[in-house]
């Protein structure tokens, strides 16, 4: 069977134009891949980053969900180590309550960003990872109400309660929450995105590793790998240009919007810079709309995921959401 197609976004923000639009043009392209047929759609944070809008998934997702009806919604992930886990439950079970039997909660380990964002997010305190799963498992006992008897929080009313609950899925781009989502026996996604090597055999290990919970019978994967789809190969490659000077940015600690088309094609890359940009690109399929399929076939086959999830970022956003329209006609959605 072919997997499941779904769509990550990171609300970008091409040059030349405002978050303000960013977030418009999600908005948007969510009406889209509902129409299109997709699965789910999910909204990444991150803060103090001129590219990309969005510091507040959750926030956003409350107004998606009332402009779609089908699209499960969810977070890709909310940054756990910033927030109180009886909070971000609260959070999720109001969205649930809003959007019942449609929302995920993603969660991520890394506080992401500078150290200077990262202590102004967590409030003048630095976010640590070292209590990730105690986090987790709080979330969950609060989400479920299955908190211990003597944990000092298992009394408090989580409101608004329901007859449903979010889907929790660990996010990672290395083993250890591959590891832990197995031994919770929750969701596991795997950034190809962020990182294009070893991934595979991370969630072959989860899948090996798994402990059937109360939320899981059984393992269920997911893929996000970065794609381009245009009408030809060549079209695509050089939709690409914009994403690879925004990556050659990213390594150069440049804090700028998306390159336009024009504005990457003007670019004079030295040597280096192309042995950079051309390392990169493993974590991406590019291609037109037989290549990116073939593509992401084998990698979720490789990957052993029932799920491939799709970041798109161009330098413009007709071509992005046209990138979304080709790949789910070549997958055979609506």
């Amino acid at each position: 069977m072919a997997p499941k197609l779904s769509v990550l976004d990171q609300s970008p923000v091409i040059s030349g134009q405002t978050p303000a639009q960013a977030i418009a043009a999600t908005l948007k392209l969510a009406r889209a891949a509902e129409a299109l047929g997709y699965h789910r759609y999910w909204l990444a944070e991150h803060h103090a980053i001129a590219a990309l809008a969005d510091p507040c998934p959750e926030v956003l997702l409350a107004r998606l969900g009332a402009e779609t009806r089908r699209l499960r919604l969810g977070t890709g992930g909310v940054l756990l180590p910033y927030y109180s886990p009886f909070k971000v439950a609260e959070v999720f079970r109001m969205l649930e309550a809003l959007y019942p039997g449609r929302v995920d909660l993603g969660i991520g380990r890394a506080p992401g960003g500078d150290a200077r964002t990262a202590h102004a997010v967590g409030g003048g305190q630095m976010p640590t990872a070292d209590d990730f799963p105690q986090r987790v498992w709080e979330v969950v006992g609060h989400l479920d109400g299955t908190l211990p008897e003597d944990h000092p929080h298992r009394h408090v009313r989580l409101q608004p309660g329901g007859e449903t609950a979010p889907e929790v899925w660990l996010l990672g781009s290395s083993d250890y929450s591959g590891a832990l989502a197995a031994q919770m026996g929750l969701r596991f996604a795997f950034a190809h995105f962020i990182n294009p090597r070893g991934g595979d055999a991370v969630t072959r290990a989860y899948r090996e590793r798994f402990r059937p919970s109360s939320r899981e019978a059984t393992p269920a994967a997911l893929v996000c790998v970065f794609v381009i789809c245009a009408e030809t190969d060549a079209q695509a490659e050089r939709l690409a240009a914009s994403i690879d000077l925004r990556r050659l940015h990213m390594a150069l600690n440049l804090d700028t919007p998306v390159p336009t088309l024009a504005e990457a094609e003007s670019h004079a890359y030295t040597e280096e810079e192309r042995r950079y940009v051309r390392a990169q690109r493993e974590r991406a399929v590019i291609g037109g709309p037989q290549r990116c399929r073939d593509a992401l076939l084998a990698l979720a086959e490789r990957y052993a995921a029932e799920e491939v999830m799709a970041l798109t970022i161009t330098g413009d956003e007709a071509s992005r959401l046209r990138s979304y329209e080709l790949l789910a006609a070549a997958f055979g959605l609506a």
